[in-house]
């Protein structure tokens, strides 16, 4: 079998050759190892499968993987989710693959930058607002939330936006706004339709506002918290469109110089771990 008849067993190879053990979880180094990256066995015992299998599929004598298999071989071999995708093709299926996170959708220069805001609170929200990655002060005010990371969801199903979020029913009012304007904008975009089907079944009063009809963008907007441990915040937010990305935004929330909420957010700065 030639090398081109073979490209699932060649991409396998090339990859298990570019993970260091020590990545991968397992004990001891590269000394006295005749390969460069993983030995066939251990790819087998971290994706689950016998040592004999794997080696039958990366010598092109297994033709028939199943997604499940192909799944955790691509979580072996540490693959991006574009390599994954690549994978799953070479095996002949075709998986929707999301991303491993929803910091995983947002470019990496982005991300550097949105840590450079060390006094400010900064995140980036996609077109269903749901937030992406936020730098370790914008993470500390949404702590109260939990995991939920999907604005208009915590602000129409969740109690505690009430008690976080004082400017509650304007801030879900402009939310309903920008959203609209992002199902225009975006009318292929499965997360918006999805959020607003969901949201019309369990808010009446999502369903409201959303007859209005309304659209506003998310330009400069003020935004108050009542935080847990410092009490209330008051930010003023300038928003930026990531070119690279179509949909999503760049917030940073700035408080006023010398007042109780730049004391607040450098107190949260001080003691919030890196997100």
């Amino acid at each position: 079998m030639t090398p081109r008849d073979n490209e699932l067993g060649a991409f396998l190879r090339a990859s298990r050759s570019r993970v260091e053990p020590g990545d991968a979880g397992l004990a001891g180094g590269v000394s006295g190892r005749r390969v460069r990256g993983l030995r066939r066995e251990e790819v087998a015992v971290l994706a689950g499968v016998s040592a004999d299998y794997y080696a039958r599929l990366e010598q092109g004598r297994e033709r028939n993987p199943s997604a499940q298999v192909i799944g955790a071989l691509g979580h072996a071999l540490r693959l991006g989710t574009q390599a994954r995708e690549h994978l799953f093709r070479l095996a002949g299926l075709n998986p929707q693959l999301g991303p491993d996170s929803p910091r995983d959708l947002v470019h990496p220069s982005l991300l550097r930058l949105l840590e450079s805001f060390a006094q400010a609170a900064a995140y980036v929200l996609g077109p269903s607002f749901d937030v992406l990655a936020t730098n370790p002060i914008a993470d500390a005010l949404l702590s109260p939330f939990g995991t939920e990371r999907n604005m208009p969801r915590v602000l129409f199903t969740d109690p505690r936006a009430k008690e976080v979020f004082p400017e509650w029913e304007l801030l879900r009012r402009t939310t309903v706004y920008a959203l609209r304007l992002n199902a225009g904008q975006f009318p292929d975009d499965s997360d918006v339709t999805g959020l607003v089907a969901e949201l019309d079944e369990a808010s009446p009063e999502f369903r409201v506002l959303w007859a209005d009809h309304d659209v506003a963008g998310l330009t400069r907007l003020s935004k108050v918290f009542v935080h847990p441990e410092v009490g209330r915040i008051e930010l003023t937010y300038q928003t930026f469109d990531v070119v690279d990305a179509p949909g999503q935004l760049l917030l940073v929330g700035t408080p006023e110089a010398g007042s109780r909420s730049e004391e607040a957010l450098t107190y949260l700065a001080s003691v919030a771990e890196p997100a």
